[in-house]
């Protein structure tokens, strides 16, 4: 017998005379072999030795040593492959830590199925995004075992579990009139104010609005670049690549912007734009401030509850209600695919459905 595949509980070797696969190994010090299949049935010795582990007669025990445990793969997942950018580390830690570790921790990495995967995402009381981001950190993890040798190189299994519903929203992003906006602006304090401003003319996320500097400001030129990003307080890149980008200014914002600049304590080129008074300048506002003057403005206002990124949302939509065509909205946005740009954001917050209506109306008439 040759092309032996030695493995810990045992070993697969070929048998050339009779042209079948057997796994052999000792048991109470005796020598036990089991025919596993022909080499038609299974072509290398991996599939053999995937077969052999199966084995009732190979005790769980030992078929765990061979294959690292789904918390063994995670705990060598954030030290080697965990994404560098802060948020985004922080949302995969947050469903490792709350769902995927303490359901499959303990199940060795060979052994996860697609059925009871997906079985049980059905059970969770998430939304159906949720589930499918879980689904795909879970096929990330598998990828990544076969990556450092864990597994076979073979199709994830975790691309046959179908998430219904993922890419339906369950609540629908908040797009503010014009009217809603003016009356939140009025009862914003500064530098809210300012802040929720440039996020609606920009588009801005909070984190990017957060962590503007002084220095992103080119006066002269009438652009604001927008290079980085703040999360829980701890500077991070920009989402994406095409994130970054200098924006030009409008005529109608650079006046705030430079009164806001002469009234900050903290005005130098480096020192942050929405530099916070509690933090001596160091940092700028938190997320949460901001938040909470955003809820008790809201409130006064009697608009409902709006949150940091319908901003964002509005922005798109005004773009949409000015008449900007698709491909610069894209690039208004700063997204990488234009269909992000349309089918995530935006919303009609104006009457140019009916505006429009009426005009094909009108041309169908007239040709009568």
């Amino acid at each position: 017998m040759t092309r032996a595949a030695r493995h810990k509980p045992g070993t697969i070797v070929f048998d050339k005379r009779r042209g079948t696969w057997n796994f052999l190994r000792w048991v109470d010090g005796k020598r036990k072999s089991k025919v596993i299949g022909t080499k038609q049935e299974f072509p290398t010795k991996g599939a053999a030795w995937r077969v052999a582990q199966a084995l009732p007669s190979l005790s769980p025990v030992i078929r765990a040593q061979t294959s690292p445990t789904m918390a063994d793969l995670i705990a060598r997942y954030k030290a080697e492959k965990m994404p560098t950018r802060k948020c985004t580390a922080r949302t995969y830690s947050s469903w490792l830590d709350k769902h995927i570790t303490p359901t499959w921790g303990s199940t060795p990495v060979s052994e996860m199925q697609p059925r009871p995967v997906e079985l049980w995402l059905r059970e969770l009381s998430l939304a159906p995004k949720s589930k499918a981001h879980i689904r795909n950190l879970l096929h990330t993890l598998l990828d990544f075992a076969m990556w450092s040798d864990v597994l076979p190189l073979a199709r994830n299994p975790m691309s046959l579990i179908v998430v219904k519903g993922a890419s339906k929203r369950i609540r629908q992003p908040r797009n503010l009139t014009v009217e809603q906006f003016q009356k939140l602006h009025k009862e914003l304090k500064e530098p809210f104010g300012l802040m929720a401003m440039l996020c609606v003319c920009f588009g801005l996320r909070i984190s990017e609005c957060l962590a503007l500097r002084w220095s992103d400001v080119d006066w002269l030129g009438a652009t604001l670049n927008i290079a980085r990003g703040i999360v829980e307080q701890n500077v991070d890149d920009v989402k994406t690549d095409s994130s970054c980008k200098a924006l030009a200014i409008a005529a109608e914002l650079l006046e705030p912007l430079k009164a806001w600049k002469q009234s900050s304590p903290f005005p130098s080129e480096s020192d942050w734009i929405f530099a916070s008074p509690l933090k001596l300048g160091r940092l700028p506002y938190s997320y949460t401030g901001f938040w909470r003057e955003l809820e008790r403005a809201s409130a006064v206002a009697g608009i409902g509850h709006v949150s940091t990124h319908a901003f964002r949302h509005t922005y798109r939509s005004w773009l949409d209600a000015v008449g900007t065509s698709i491909a610069v909205q894209q690039k208004c946005m700063r997204h990488s695919d234009i269909r992000t740009t349309l089918n995530i954001y935006g919303g009609v917050v104006t009457n140019e459905m009916a505006e429009a209506g009426a005009k094909v109306a009108g041309m169908a008439f007239k040709v009568c």
